[in-house]
């Protein structure tokens, strides 16, 4: 017994007037081997909660983050606590630097306030599609400084949390899951209107992504300078990928215009020379 007592007695590390003990690394790889543990136990009890009530993935996501932060600083005030340092010592003899870290790290912190937000009210989600400054991007991950997102060229983004919570931002997920897209298309003039009408309509009721119970409409929205302007409305539910669906539906109209004699005019400009 004495020795078992000696063993975990003697010191590892000797520094000025503190010491690392045997003992005191045990204590110290036991409570992170507890963190590690409690953090898997809370995980799977979110998930199992999550699936009994319906929670969505991007709510429990956020909702464990919070968690793991909190349980991990506390683990780390322990772990200092274990090997006799305190925590208030180390801010009060590091205040100046501090102080000077904090305002080189202005807009990290800035960043980690802004991921606290949002893992806190959940307006953003692991799952949500985000329109950030023309980009459009699906949430893959939402960290503590930064979120991951994938873009529609399958390109992977790193976003700071701060450019989600002070910008504008489009979530489309917060709205139905349908959603109404449009674009436009010219024709020439002297093209029968009801026919060009027909055609739009029809090409965007023939793809297997436009939902055929919900509106799909044409209309003529302005004489153009070259063209006569039409615009056609449909709804789809493949928001990420809607830029495909577009480009499909055109192919389509493209077809149909060339199968009845209906042409896309290259822009004009009459030239009048005046003789004196």
């Amino acid at each position: 017994m004495e020795s078992i007592n000696e063993f975990l007695s003697f010191n590892l590390i000797n520094f000025r007037d503190h010491s690392l003990s045997v003992f005191e690394l045990i204590l110290v790889v036991l409570i992170f081997v507890i963190t590690k543990l409690l953090l898997w136990m809370v995980k799977k009890a979110i998930d199992k909660k999550a699936k009994s009530v319906n929670l969505d993935e991007g709510s429990s996501f956020a909702l464990f983050q919070l968690i793991k932060y909190i349980v991990w600083i506390v683990s780390f005030v322990l772990i200092l606590d274990t090997v006799g340092i305190q925590p208030s010592l180390i801010l009060a003899g590091s205040a100046a630097l501090l102080v000077g870290i904090g305002l080189g790290l202005q807009q990290t912190f800035n960043d980690i306030l802004s991921g606290i937000i949002l893992l806190y009210e959940k307006s953003v989600k692991v799952g949500d599609i985000l329109d950030i400054d023309g980009e459009v991007v699906i949430i893959q991950k939402i960290g503590i400084r930064t979120s991951k997102g994938m873009s529609r060229r399958d390109i992977s983004i790193l976003i700071p949390n701060s450019l989600i919570t002070t910008n504008k931002v489009i979530n489309w997920s917060h709205q139905a899951k349908k959603t109404i897209f449009s674009f436009d298309v010219g024709v020439a003039y002297g093209s029968d209107v009801k026919l060009v009408v027909k055609i739009l309509e029809q090409s965007a009721k023939e793809h297997k992504d436009v939902l055929k119970a919900s509106l799909i409409q044409a209309r003529l929205i302005n004489f153009g300078s070259s063209s006569l302007d039409f615009r056609i409305l449909f709804c789809s539910e493949q928001i990420f990928r809607i830029e495909k669906v577009k480009s499909d539906i055109r192919m389509i109209i493209c077809e149909k215009f060339e199968e009845n004699g209906i042409t896309i005019p290259f822009p004009q400009v009459d030239l009048h020379l005046k003789h004196e």
